[in-house]
C-alpha cells in the first residue's frame, strides 16, 4: 500500500469516526425534541385545558348555589348569570385546546367516559337553569320574608299568598335538585377530569424520565468517541509517521505548520464555548432554583386559598342558619301579632257587652226609683182611703222594698261593670302595648335578617374569590412543575455540553501537543 493509499484510509477512518459520533449527537439531540415536543405540545396544553374545564364547571358550580340564596339582589344575581355565561365560554375554550393536543389510546377511553358524565352534569345543569327561570317569573326572591309580610296584613288569603307558596316549593324544589341529582353528576365528572388531569402528568413524567435515558446514553456514545478519537489519531500518526520517508520532511513540516495553527484556532474557539456553555449552565440552574421556589410558593398560596375557602364556606353555612333562624322568628312574630289583634278584638267586644249591661243596669236603676215613687203615692193614697185602702198600703210597701232591692242591686252592677271597664281598659292599654312591641320585634328581626343577608353575601362573594385563587394557584403550580422539569433536562444537556466542550478542550490542547512534538520531529 502506497503513502497516498495510507493516507486517504486513514483520514477516511477519522472521518469515519466523527461522522459516527455525529451521529449518534444528531440522534439524541433529535429524540430530546420530540420528548421537548410531547411536552410543550401534548401533556402541558392539555393539562392546561382540562384545569380551565375544571374551572369554570366550578365557577357555574358556585354561581348556581349562589343563586339559591335568597338573600341575594338582582343586581348579583344578574351578576351570578352572567358569570355562568363566562364561565361557558371558558369551558369551551378548555374543550377546544384539549381537543387540538394528541391523545394517547389509554387517554382516549378516560376522555369518552368523561364526555359521558359531563353530557349528565350538561343536563342537569340546564334542568337546573330551566327551574330557576320558572322561579324567576313568579317575581318573589324571597318567599319566606314575602309570605310573612303578607300575614302580617292579613292576606292569609290572597292571591299574592298562592304565588309566594308556589314559589317557595318550587325553592324547595331546585333546591332539592341541586343538592342530590345535580351535585353527583358534577362530582362525576370533577373526577373524569382530574383523572385525566393525572394521567397526562403521568404522561409528562414518563417523557421527562425518556429523554433522560436519551441524553445519557448521548453523553455515553460521545464520551467514547472522545475517547477513541484522540487514541485512534495517536496510533494513524505513530503508523503515518513510521511510514513517511525523509523526501517528505518538507511538506510534513507544512501540513504540520497548518494542524497547529489550525489547533490553536480550535483550542482558542473551544474555550470561548466553553466559557459561554458554563455560563449557559449557571443561568439554567438558578432559573431552576427560582422555579422551585415558585412552585413552592404557588402550592403554599393554593392550601392556604382552599383551608380559606373551605372556612368562608363553613361561615355561610353558619350564615344561613342564622338566616332561617331569623326567618322561623319572623313568622312567629306574624303569629303572635295576628293573635294579639284577635285578642284586641274580643276585648272590644267585651267593652262593648260591659256597656249594654251598665245600660240595662242603669234602666232597671230608673225603674226601680220610679217604681218606688209609684209605691209611695200608693201608700198616700192607701192612707187616705182609711180602712179600705189597708190591704193596698201592704202591698205598696213590698212593691217599695222590692223598688229598693232592685235600685240596690242596679248599683252593685253599675259598680261591677265600672270595675269590669276599668279592668278592660287596662287590659287594651296592656294589648296595644303587646302589639307595639310585636311590630318593633318585626321590624328588628327584619333589620337583623337585612344584617344577616350582607353577610351572607359578603361571605359567599369570599367563598368564590377564595374558590378561584385556589383554582389559579393549582393552575400555576402544573404549569411550573412542566416548566420545572423542561428546565431541568435543559440544565442537564447544558452541563453535560459544557462536561463535553471541556473534555474536547483536553483532546485539543493534546492534539495541539502532539502536533508541535511531531513538528519538532519532523523538521530538519
Amino acid at each position: 500500500m502506497n503513502l497516498q493509499s495510507r493516507l486517504i484510509s486513514a483520514f477516511l477512518m477519522m472521518g469515519l469516526l466523527v461522522l459516527v459520533v455525529a451521529g449518534v449527537g444528531w440522534n439524541g439531540n433529535s429524540r430530546l425534541s420530540d420528548h421537548i415536543s410531547t411536552l410543550g405540545n401534548n401533556s402541558l396544553p392539555s393539562v392546561m385545558g382540562l384545569w380551565k374545564i375544571n374551572e369554570g364547571q366550578t365557577q357555574v358550580q358556585s354561581s348556581e348555589r349562589a343563586l339559591l340564596n335568597t338573600l341575594l339582589g338582582q343586581e348579583k344575581r344578574q351578576a351570578e348569570l352572567s358569570r355562568i355565561k363566562e364561565a361557558g365560554q371558558q369551558i369551551d375554550e378548555g374543550f377546544q385546546q384539549y381537543t387540538s393536543a394528541p391523545r394517547t389510546a389509554p387517554e382516549q377511553v378516560l376522555y369518552k367516559q368523561f364526555l359521558q358524565d359531563w353530557a349528565n352534569w350538561q343536563q342537569d345543569h340546564e334542568e337546573f337553569l330551566r327551574l330557576y327561570q320558572e322561579f324567576a317569573r313568579l317575581g318573589i326572591v324571597d318567599p319566606p320574608s314575602r309570605m310573612a309580610e303578607l300575614v302580617s296584613q292579613r292576606k292569609q288569603n290572597s292571591r299574592e299568598m298562592t304565588t309566594a307558596k308556589a314559589a317557595d316549593a318550587l325553592l324547595d324544589k331546585i333546591s332539592n335538585f341541586a343538592a342530590n341529582e345535580e351535585r353527583a353528576s358534577f362530582e362525576t365528572s370533577t373526577e373524569g377530569v382530574i383523572s385525566l388531569i393525572k394521567y397526562n402528568e403521568e404522561y409528562g413524567e414518563a417523557a421527562q424520565k425518556a429523554a433522560e435515558r436519551d441524553v445519557a446514553q448521548t453523553n455515553f456514545w460521545v464520551i467514547l468517541g472522545m475517547v477513541l478519537g484522540p487514541i485512534t489519531a495517536i496510533v494513524l500518526g505513530i503508523f503515518l509517521s513510521t511510514a513517511i520517508a525523509k523526501p517528505l520532511d518538507k511538506a510534513i513540516s507544512g501540513i504540520i505548520n497548518m494542524i497547529v495553527s489550525s489547533s490553536t484556532e480550535i483550542a482558542a474557539t473551544v474555550e470561548q464555548q466553553e466559557h459561554v456553555a458554563s455560563e449557559q449552565a449557571a443561568l439554567v440552574n438558578q432559573t431552576s432554583s427560582t422555579m422551585e421556589e415558585l412552585k413552592t410558593s404557588s402550592r403554599t398560596a393554593a392550601e392556604q386559598a382552599g383551608v380559606a375557602a373551605a372556612s368562608a364556606q363553613q361561615a355561610l353555612s353558619l350564615s344561613e342558619g342564622g338566616t332561617h333562624a331569623v326567618k322561623l322568628t319572623l313568622k312567629g312574630m306574624a303569629t303572635l301579632q295576628e293573635k294579639v289583634g284577635a285578642i284586641a278584638s274580643s276585648i272590644m267586644r267585651l267593652s262593648d257587652q260591659a256597656n249594654q249591661i251598665r245600660s240595662i243596669s242603669g234602666t232597671v236603676s230608673d225603674l226601680g226609683s220610679k217604681t218606688n215613687m209609684l209605691a209611695l203615692n200608693a201608700a198616700v193614697e192607701a192612707v187616705r182611703a182609711g180602712e179600705h185602702g189597708k190591704g193596698f198600703a201592704v202591698v205598696a210597701a213590698e212593691i217599695r222594698k222590692l223598688a229598693d232591692e232592685s235600685q240596690k242591686s242596679a248599683d252593685k252592677i253599675n259598680g261591677l261593670v265600672k270595675d269590669i271597664q276599668v279592668a278592660i281598659n287596662s287590659t287594651v292599654i296592656v294589648t296595644e302595648e303587646g302589639t307595639k312591641t310585636v311590630t318593633q320585634g318585626v321590624k328588628i328581626a327584619q333589620k337583623t335578617a337585612n344584617a344577616f343577608k350582607g353577610v351572607a353575601i359578603a361571605i359567599d362573594q369570599v367563598v368564590i374569590n377564595n374558590q378561584q385563587i385556589a383554582l389559579s394557584a393549582g393552575q400555576q403550580a402544573v404549569a411550573i412543575q412542566q416548566v420545572v422539569s423542561a428546565m431541568n433536562v435543559i440544565n442537564a444537556g447544558s452541563q453535560q455540553t459544557a462536561s463535553g466542550i471541556t473534555q474536547t478542550k483536553v483532546g485539543t490542547q493534546k492534539l495541539n501537543e502532539a502536533a508541535h512534538n511531531l513538528k519538532s520531529l519532523g523538521v530538519r
